[in-house]
């Protein structure tokens, strides 16, 4: 039966495909192949011509398929194992270059490619560091921005506490959520941040705003981030961050990463064409647009012409993809300000990214033309808000095969499980959050029940609801074979293990960043899996992720990567044949 699937499989596509192709065909040779067809889940060799697989099996049945051509037997993998091509589901490239850009003071340690920053375990010490790196800052003229900053884990800090470090230099603390920043009066002032540029604001951007405090939160901090970015991500500092970032991803076996949502910045794009645009980038890199910034022009033909006009914007191996959009629900995770159903032990309240009513207007509109929507949700009640909109749209207008992508996923209720199946959509969930937070959130803010079950990936296996695996750098290391480790072990920073019943298996947990993650874009006909067909994507590792003992999938040491049929080794990677 296999036998059969696979002479068919490869006879219509060597129609389809081999006689327009003139590149040699190389069949690779590994130790193992797992290729996440169902048919063939494990094989002795690819054949790839150009950027395209077109044959897998054993060797011999690959030769007997390609009898008569002129072959090149490939054994420089016959020692390692070759996966398909790892996928970064959700990325922002400007925000993971933050790694690169900001002073890390952070709630967990960083390991990056020329350095490891150990965690600031508790106020006293993020403050004694603070205090040292601001003090080692060299231009007192030029903004110090350190990112990685939580109140629960830091205690608070305000425009007071950061003007008692310096008055002189401007700090900019980017909360480790990057949905909050405090500055000190130096950096308002650099900055010309004051009660006018709030006064001349909406209600709603308004009220996540405290001057005096020098805080700006959620939709409070549209007012002061293009002010900000503009300098935070100044081509001097932004375009060599980008280039690290390509290697950093790429380390961590990347052959594509999506972007839903960033921001609409031609400066930006233009600076991430320069570098991830680039003929020899390791990967490609897609976008989705941000619903938020077209949603209020007057028209929806607007809305939509507008959304479009975007897609011109990246160039070479950057790209929109067409008809998807990114909205937002609630607040942000790592803030406490997700939208909380039961609410907060300690009485705060969550906050809204999008007002509900503005939501359900770009919700509408988006689903009318066709999009595949995209949703920003943390809390179960931002989980709830979504859903209902969902229901009302398949209820007023039916359609098959929306894949509406429910993206973060980190507070939900069994019956928002039923509920995702019945609907039919999709989650892309960040594994991180028990890790980094599942301890500390049960001691403040939420309590141990909902805590211990924040993104309950095992509900979605036993419903049956397919999803996907993502880091959101830097909100999670941007590494797939960390995420697996996450979904699998669940084991916290302090070592606990909250809900066990959450786990995953290695297989699933694979699929989610390859497969899975692929059929989330609309992209599982061209990459996620190694078939006939489709993209010559592969990432080369020393062990086996289905075989290795859980708790040592993270640390798999990785070769490097092929890539639309480029054999791109890491720079500590073996390349004679």
């Amino acid at each position: 039966m296999v036998l059969v699937y696979f002479c068919i499989t490869f006879i219509v596509f060597a129609k389809s495909t081999i006689a327009q192709e003139p590149d040699d065909i190389v069949v690779y040779t590994a130790r193992e192949i797992i290729t996440l067809d169902e048919d063939r889940p494990l094989v002795e060799a690819i054949a790839v011509q150009g950027d395209r697989i077109i044959a897998t099996g054993t060797l011999n049945e690959v030769r007997q398929f390609l009898a008569g051509r002129s072959l090149t037997i490939s054994s420089r993998f016959n020692d390692l194992v070759i996966i398909p091509g790892l996928i970064n589901q959700h990325e922002h490239a400007w925000l993971a270059s933050l790694l690169f850009i900001a002073n890390i003071l952070s709630i967990e340690d960083w390991v990056l490619p020329d350095k490891t920053i150990s965690r600031a375990a508790d106020a006293s010490e993020y403050r004694q560091r603070l205090r040292t790196l601001v003090r080692q800052h060299a231009d007192s003229n030029q903004v110090f921005y350190t990112w990685g900053y939580h109140q629960l884990f830091h205690g608070e800090l305000s425009r007071a506490d950061l003007d008692a470090i310096s008055n002189t230099i401007p700090i900019v603390v980017l909360q480790r959520s990057i949905h909050e920043q405090i500055h000190n009066t130096a950096a308002l002032e650099f900055f010309g941040i004051d009660q006018s540029l709030i006064d001349s604001a909406p209600e709603s951007v308004r009220d996540q705003t405290n001057l005096a405090e020098g805080h700006f939160w959620e939709q409070g901090q549209s007012l002061i981030v293009p002010r900000v970015f503009a300098n935070l991500f100044h081509p001097e500092r932004y375009l060599p961050a980008l280039e690290q970032l390509e290697k950093y991803w790429h380390a961590a076996g990347t052959t594509l990463v999506a972007e839903p949502g960033g921001i609409v910045s031609p400066a930006l794009i233009t600076a991430q064409n320069q570098v991830l645009g680039d003929e020899n980038t390791p990967f490609r890199m897609y976008y989705i647009a941000d619903g938020r910034s077209f949603i209020n022009y007057d028209s929806t033909r607007e809305v939509i012409t507008e959304t479009e006009k975007m897609y011109a914007t990246a160039q070479g191996m950057t790209q929109f993809i067409p008809k998807q959009v990114k909205l937002f629900a609630d607040g942000a995770m790592f803030s406490q300000l997700m939208q909380m159903s039961e609410g907060y032990l300690d009485g705060h309240h969550g906050e809204w990214l999008m007002d509900p009513e503005i939501f359900e207007s770009a919700f509408q509109i988006y689903w009318d033309a066709g999009y595949q929507i995209h949703v920003h949700q943390n809390g179960d009640a931002g989980l709830d808000m979504v859903l209902e909109n969902l229901e009302t749209n398949m209820n007023r207008n039916p359609r098959q095969d929306h894949r509406t992508v429910i993206v973060h996923f980190g507070f939900s209720r069994p019956d928002q499980v039923s509920r995702l199946k019945e609907l039919g959509a999709i989650v892309s969930a960040n594994p991180f959050y028990p890790i980094v937070l599942a301890d500390r959130y049960s001691e403040v803010g939420i309590g141990p029940e909902r805590s211990h079950e924040m993104v309950r990936l095992g509900d979605l296996v036993r419903a049956d609801i397919l999803f996907s695996l993502h880091a959101d750098t830097p909100m999670a290391s941007g590494q797939p074979l960390r995420l697996m480790s996450d979904a699998i072990n669940r084991i916290t920073v302090n070592g606990n293990l909250p809900a066990p019943s959450q786990r995953i298996s290695p297989a699933r947990a694979l699929r989610a960043v390859t497969l899975d993650a692929a059929y989330s874009l609309r992209m599982e006909e061209e990459v996620g899996s190694i078939e006939p067909g489709k993209l010559a994507n592969f990432t080369v590792l020393l062990e086996n992720p289905l075989e290795t003992t859980p708790k040592d999938i993270g640390d798999i040491a990785i070769w490097g990567t092929v890539h639309e049929g480029r054999i791109l080794p890491l720079a500590n990677s073996a390349t004679s044949e």
